[in-house]
């Protein structure tokens, strides 16, 4: 019987290795859960082509957007686990989306296997440059001296601009008022006309209008600085503990062989490791990780504790 067993256990491995020799033998599809011109469409964009020279095979990237990254999540959760289809997933539908949609019609740690943790990007904590503060101790003064008064912005309710923002006041113990936008792009609009005092957001977006004066930034979110803003603080060095980031990472259908999903990571890793990619990544304030599927699996375990506990104490109901 232990023969037997062996036998099997050698046969299936040597199924494995012929598919990942023969693998692909046609386009792949990287799909992003969000409309075209977002953070995540421009870093499945970067990596696609290069990642295609090296399979031999074109890298389709699709967008799949709708219900904050969900739509497109489901659509690879659902698709033939042969590595012929990819999803560049990110906080929102592998993390926020669980905790905040309890009937998801996937499960994000069940029905994925992570290939590689692609790049982390920090959020920042901007203002109207008209708000009379310069720093978070400033504003949490502001805020309680006020309250109620100031009116911050998020893409949605449950989305990470909403979540570091709650997170935020939890720590501080102030209160400001949350509008909720449909995208984070409008919410930026009235940010700079005036119409919002502060909120958070990913550090591409508000990037440029930190530079041109649109926006003033009081902090970063990480707990360590950003390569990009480096004379900027983290909300952490006046609020200890304080730690909230985004990332992004490919991801393939449960199922999928082993073999092509180690032939997948060592190909991203090489795309990542190559100097015009690092500096487009780097160009758009992400830090690349190019870290494996087991620590991304690890940080998405700790994210959804985390952000199970943002929502149940701010009592956040999805919309």
């Amino acid at each position: 019987m232990r023969a037997m067993r062996w036998l099997l256990v050698m046969l299936a491995a040597a199924v494995q290795i012929a598919v990942a020799q023969s693998y692909p033998t046609k386009p792949v599809r990287l799909l992003v859960p969000y409309p075209p011109g977002g953070p995540v469409d421009a870093v499945g964009r970067i990596i696609g082509q290069p990642l295609g020279a090296l399979l031999g095979q074109n890298i389709v990237v699709e967008n799949r957007s709708g219900a904050g990254g969900s739509v497109g999540a489901d659509a690879v959760a659902r698709a033939a686990p042969d590595g012929y289809t990819m999803l560049v997933g990110n906080t929102g539908p592998m993390t926020v989306n669980p905790v905040l949609q309890p009937k998801l019609p996937y499960d994000s740690r069940k029905d994925f296997h992570p290939v590689t943790w692609l790049v982390s990007a920090q959020m920042v904590l901007v203002v109207h440059p008209s708000l009379p503060v310069r720093s978070v101790k400033e504003l949490v003064a502001l805020a309680r001296a006020h309250p109620g008064s100031l009116n911050y912005g998020s893409a949605g309710v449950g989305n990470l601009t909403h979540l570091g923002m709650e997170l935020f006041q939890s720590m501080a113990k102030m209160k400001v008022n949350h509008v909720p936008y449909k995208g984070v792009a409008p919410a930026y609009v009235d940010l700079m006309s005036g119409e919002l005092a502060l909120m958070f957001g990913n550090i591409s977006g508000p990037l440029e209008h930190i530079r041109a004066g649109r926006m003033r930034v009081l902090a970063v979110s990480s707990t360590k600085r950003s390569p990009v803003l480096p004379q900027v603080p983290t909300v952490a060095e006046t609020y200890p503990g304080f730690d909230l980031v985004t990332w992004m990472g490919i991801f393939v259908p449960a199922g999928t062989p082993d073999a092509i999903r180690a032939r997948l990571h060592g190909d991203i890793v090489e795309v990542l490791q190559r100097p015009e990619v690092r500096e487009r990544l780097v160009g758009l304030g992400n830090e690349v990780v190019a870290g494996d599927a087991e620590k991304l699996a690890a940080h998405i375990g700790r994210e959804l504790a985390l952000y199970a506990k943002i929502v149940r104490s701010a009592g956040i109901r999805p919309q």
